[in-house]
């Protein structure tokens, strides 16, 4: 495995192909699902030379988080879907790799579960944990108390699914419920007197600001906004006591045609001037997307669909070795541009062309080239 794309040729082999189309499908068109890759295509980083340095710093501490390097693990569900042990070796992997890892709500492994499997590793568990509000408060604030309970340190709140995006692969392939025998731990017996009831997740088309006002007078945790794209919307969150905003579109599996994170990466962290952290995730694929994207102003990248591949894969070795192939792209990209450590990466570093095409990223052979094909 030289490469994500590697992992997800691999993981295609022995997939169903209805979960690899899960894992991989959009909404609509899936235009935003290539527009995430092809945005770091069409950047140029150009590097600074005789800075050089024996070792890089790539340690961060984010909202009261440590982590060995600038690359989370953004929220995926469903991971027993491709693995018997599911979030419980995607947890153990992130934990020996020293990575934060943002927790499902629709995990297949309930959070206090994949906590105590990351402590009885003699880790501490860097576990944040994304939730959806729900329009019933009081099942809100008991997936808080579990996440707090279990020892996640953030809440990650999406913002962006007032309604449930319309993936076409999931309809054609008739994909609406997990397989016998799996189901999301986390809403299991959210009420007293609900023994086994495992409740479905709320779309809630009447989220607004006033949810992360009573949202932040429930939760001490710092809160994270995920799938908020406006810049305007933004410094509103600012203004709302949110403690960090993770710029994702979903992995284009919302609205498609919204475009490129990366694309509105330089705007949105104009718009929170340095008040709060930005993460980005979608499309991050080589840890030469991950310093385009700190040079241009990111804390951190999450990266979601590589880390099904990987565990699909090969479990939680799988997983592991993608996080060390990321840590050494990184490691190796950051001494290339003569950086020494990530507060070098700066905006001087990344340049868009202005001539000759626009190169777009690499496609592993036998990868879904998201066009409905495969290419040989």
């Amino acid at each position: 495995m030289l490469t994500v794309h590697d992992f997800e040729t691999a993981a295609r082999a022995k997939l169903d192909p209805v979960h690899a189309d899960f894992i991989a499908g959009g909404a609509r068109d899936e235009i935003t699902v290539r527009a995430n890759e092809a945005a770091f295509g069409r950047l140029q980083l150009l590097p600074r030379v005789l800075r050089g340095s024996a070792v890089r710093e790539l340690d961060i501490a984010l909202l009261g988080s440590r982590a060995s390097m600038p690359i989370l693990l953004s929220p995926t569900a469903f991971h027993k879907l491709v693995d018997p042990e599911g979030e419980l070796a995607t947890a153990r992997a992130a934990a020996a790799a020293g990575a934060i890892m943002i927790v499902s709500m629709a995990s297949t492994v309930a959070v206090g579960d994949i906590a105590d499997a990351v402590r009885a590793m003699g880790a501490d568990a860097q576990l944040w944990f994304q939730l959806y509000i729900q329009p019933d408060r009081e099942i809100t604030e008991t997936l808080i108390r579990r996440a707090t309970d279990a020892g996640c340190s953030a809440l990650v709140v999406t913002v962006d699914s007032p309604v449930l995006g319309a993936g076409e692969r999931n309809r054609r392939n008739g994909f609406h419920d997990l397989p016998p025998g799996l189901r999301c731990e986390n809403l299991v017996d959210l009420r007293d007197g609900e023994r086994g009831h495992v409740r479905q997740i709320a779309m809630s088309p009447e989220l607004n600001w006033q949810h992360i006002d009573w949202l932040r007078r429930t939760t001490s945790l710092p809160i994270v906004l995920k799938g908020v794209l406006h810049p305007e919307d933004a410094r509103l969150a600012v203004r709302h006591g949110v403690d960090g905003l993770l710029l994702s579109n979903h992995g284009g599996r919302q609205l498609d045609t919204v475009p490129a994170t990366l694309e509105l990466l330089p705007e949105f962290v104009a718009a929170v001037a340095g008040r709060i952290p930005v993460i980005l995730d979608g499309g991050v694929r080589r840890g030469t997307d991950a310093v385009k994207a700190l040079a241009l102003g990111a804390s951190a990248v999450g990266i979601g669909r590589p880390v099904m591949w990987a565990l699909a894969e090969g479990g939680e070795d799988g997983v592991r070795r993608l996080l060390e192939l990321l840590r050494d792209e990184l490691d190796d990209t950051l001494a290339l541009c003569g950086a020494s450590r990530l507060a070098d990466l700066t905006p001087e570093l990344v340049r868009v062309p202005t001539w000759g095409p626009t190169p777009g990223p690499a496609v592993a052979p036998g990868a879904d080239n998201r066009f409905g094909g495969v290419i040989e």
